[in-house]
């Protein structure tokens, strides 16, 4: 099968882990996200820690520090579709010297590659799903054959983390693996720890939908909504926080409903967590009527908050409801229906109780524990 792995290491100090991901800030998402809070923790911890990801377009290889954290980035194509064709990443990871692979997401050619690499070179390595969706209906739709290809691999992974209960099921029922094969291990909600001092008063007008600007995060289901909410609530304001390729679509889904004046597209950096909270605690609601989330970071954060949230009653979104953190609709519901329950919000808001969420200190701990035990089970099989 190749070289023996690089051993057990006996500290943090010398463990040296890789985090494999399609891309990384400073593009935005919850991937990118996922991986920055945890790389920068390991790295606080002692942990040599690299970050492994694409420079789209045939751009050449970038290395990169940052916060103590390594970050080499590698050609991939094409330039403009998100298949991430990186053949460097399996040179990478097949010559390097690393106790395990961490794989982020299985929905491009990043992760066969990493997990092929790994698997020749007999180093442990795990992935965590990201569930997600897509705006394409081609790709979702191919995303169960996708699932089904990757399958020896999966299978041969040390461990496959789920961030949500759910997960666990789903994917262990369409792979035909069993339940100890998974781990679960959420993500953090650490805004409620950065709060400045003083916060900025609720907007009582204030909508925001919350997420990427793809399509099947819904954005266009809270616009279509707007002019019903307008009508009760002339005051109403939508903001929408995100960027991405569907914000052209949105201004002029805005522009066609003559609501554009009331809606406003502004992202926020990720890695301002003060200036998120405070931004965020302003919102009366905040929204996420998306087709498919995992275990949607932005929506915890407005939990953390105290801010009433509405959801699409599907995937994660649907546990968040379950516990009562949030309030669901149908996701086939209509724009007078979408409308009724935004201005149900306004009127009545629902705050979430008093919650105990993940931290992403937690999560970091997690994650280290669980390579540890990979690591030490993979020595004591030889």
């Amino acid at each position: 099968m190749g070289k023996p792995a690089a051993g057990s290491p006996g500290t943090m100090n010398s463990l040296r882990v890789l985090l494999v991901t399609p891309r990384y800030l400073p593009t935005v998402g919850g991937i990118q996200n996922h991986v920055y809070q945890v790389a920068r923790r390991f790295t606080q911890r002692g942990v040599n820690t690299t970050v492994l990801t694409t420079n789209p377009g045939g751009q050449p290889p970038v290395e990169e520090n940052s916060e103590g954290l390594k970050i080499r980035r590698v050609s991939a194509w094409p330039r403009r579709r998100d298949y991430y064709l990186a053949p460097a990443i399996y040179r990478i990871i097949k010559d390097g010297q690393w106790d395990i692979v961490h794989v982020q997401s299985y929905h491009t050619l990043v992760a066969p590659l990493a997990m092929l690499a790994a698997r020749r070179a007999n180093i442990p390595y795990v992935i965590t799903f990201h569930g997600g969706g897509h705006s394409s209906r081609l790709r979702n739709g191919l995303r169960r054959g996708q699932r089904l290809l990757l399958r020896p691999l999966l299978a041969q992974a040390d461990r496959l983390i789920a961030t949500a209960e759910f997960e666990i099921s789903f994917f262990g029922k369409q792979l035909w693996l069993p339940e100890d094969h998974f781990a679960l291990i959420p993500n953090g909600a650490d805004l409620s720890e950065t709060i400045p001092p003083t916060l900025a008063a609720v907007d009582e007008g204030l909508i925001v939908s919350i997420g990427r600007l793809e399509r099947y995060k819904g954005h266009h289901r809270v616009i279509q909504a707007l002019p019903k909410v307008l009508e009760q609530q002339p005051e109403a304001r939508l903001w929408i926080i995100g960027a991405g390729p569907y914000e052209p679509s949105l201004w002029k889904l805005a522009h066609r409903l003559n609501v554009a004046e009331r809606a406003e597209i502004r992202a926020l950096p990720i890695t301002n967590r003060g200036g998120i909270a405070s931004e965020l605690s302003r919102a009366a609601l905040v929204v996420l009527l998306s087709e498919y989330e995992t275990q949607p970071m932005a929506v915890l954060e407005a939990l953390a908050l105290g801010r009433p949230v509405l959801v699409a009653d599907n995937s994660g979104l649907r546990e968040l409801a379950q516990r009562n953190l949030a309030q669901a609709i149908p996701l086939n519901s209509t724009p007078e229906q979408v409308a009724a329950a935004i201005l149900g919000q306004l009127s009545q808001p629902q705050a979430p109780p008093g919650i105990d969420l993940p931290t992403w200190d937690a999560c970091a701990a997690d994650l280290l524990a669980l390579y540890l035990e990979v690591i030490r089970r993979r020595a004591c099989a030889y």
